[in-house]
């Protein structure tokens, strides 16, 4: 969307209310996920991963000064403004939408990332997660962790993930978020939402206060450091049922990951709890869609069975883990992204390429592929004569 003038009144360039929400109601409506305002740049929008250009004037370091304040939430935050390195927010006007805003400063100026959050609570469904999350939500107590790189949609999950909980259950379930994305409106459940800086100090504080607040269920944004993860623990040791996000790309490295935040002197013990604590990983990755409209989601679902717990506890075992979540497909659920990408790929929802591009093990997915397609061949004669055979009276 170009601006309505080049002098930049009224428009994007003088950081006008009016121009910068227009901007950002444009890019909604064009389907995107993230915007990128930043001084000495245009805005840009990122549409179905890709990062593009929404105008064609550059922001001065003013103009990005001016929608930094624009967008903080009080007086306190605005005044010291300058004073700040990174800063997160949320914010939202009826009509345009909500965001996650970061506030943070490169080459001594300021740039602007927000998150595009949805009004609508998603659903398991809605997002085509595969079934199974159905039974992890119904959990009732332990360890669910949804991860994924950057922007792979971790937060829609398992708010999809808390959204089934509240329409099913009659719980209640304390958030801890940074900052508060979706709303949660009470339902069977009872949601009370805390945002870190504004409700409670931090994770940590938050989540032990949590604990004596009569919680069946946490939800906390992201585990960033191994007090918050000893004490999520803690709270699943006690007949909780804890939700969090890691920035881990697969189930396997997810383990590896929480492990490896314990000093080595506890790392073994560490293990043995985080094993009876865990009852699933659903990791995640967006991939475009084979039509060019939008993002399909590949998943990979380890669930905690007494099979998995015993190749978590031993450390020499891990190499086994990704095998036992392909061979207990059938049995379980559980997939792994491969087997996830081979059924995208199966239903016209992404290409070949991608897949192959996106694989945990390229060769065995392309091999499998392979193979998949010569029995596919072999069946299309039989299929045929079956058909043209006359039938029997």
């Amino acid at each position: 969307m170009e601006e309505k003038s080049r002098s930049g009144r009224g428009s994007a360039g003088d950081a006008q209310p009016r121009g910068v929400e227009q901007i950002i109601k444009a890019a909604i409506d064009r389907g995107a996920s993230d915007l990128h305002i930043k001084a000495g740049d245009v805005f840009r929008a990122r549409i179905d991963g890709k990062l593009v250009p929404l105008t064609k004037q550059r922001l001065t370091p003013e103009q990005t000064r001016a929608i930094a304040l624009r967008l903080m939430p009080n007086e306190d935050d605005r005044n010291r403004l300058d004073k700040l390195h990174e800063y997160d927010c949320s914010w939202g006007v009826p009509g345009v939408g909500r965001f996650r805003v970061n506030i943070l400063r490169q080459r001594s100026s300021f740039m602007i990332v927000m998150r595009v959050i949805p009004f609508d609570i998603p659903t398991i469904e809605s997002l085509k997660l595969p079934s199974v999350l159905t039974t992890i939500a119904a959990a009732e107590r332990g360890m669910i962790l949804v991860t994924g790189i950057t922007g792979s949609g971790k937060s829609s999950t398992m708010a999809a993930i808390l959204n089934h909980i509240n329409q099913n259950n009659q719980k209640h379930v304390v958030t801890l978020e940074n900052p508060i994305e979706f709303l949660h409106r009470d339902i069977n459940s009872s949601i009370t939402q805390r945002e870190i800086g504004v409700d409670t100090d931090d994770f940590r504080a938050g989540l032990r206060a949590a604990l004596r607040q009569d919680p069946d269920v946490i939800v906390i944004g992201e585990m960033r450091d191994v007090e918050t993860v000893d004490t999520a623990m803690k709270a699943a040791e006690t007949g909780h049922l804890v939700i969090s996000t890691l920035p881990t790309p697969d189930a396997v490295a997810t383990v590896s990951r929480v492990l490896a935040m314990f000093p080595p002197e506890e790392q073994e013990i560490a293990r043995l709890r985080f094993a009876e604590t865990l009852q699933a990983v659903v990791a995640q990755r967006l991939l475009p869609r084979a039509d060019g409209h939008g993002r399909a989601a590949a998943v990979e679902v380890l669930i905690c069975t007494a099979a998995a717990r015993a190749i978590i506890r031993d450390a020499g075992r891990a190499a086994e883990l990704y095998d036992y979540i392909r061979e207990a497909s059938e049995q379980y659920g559980m997939q792994t992204f491969d087997q996830h990408l081979m059924d995208l790929v199966g239903d016209e929802v992404i290409t070949y390429e991608t897949a192959l591009a996106a694989a945990t093990k390229p060769a065995d997915f392309e091999l499998q592929m392979r193979t998949l397609r010569r029995r596919s061949r072999a069946a299309e004669p039989a299929e045929a004569a079956q058909a043209s055979a006359p039938r029997k009276r």
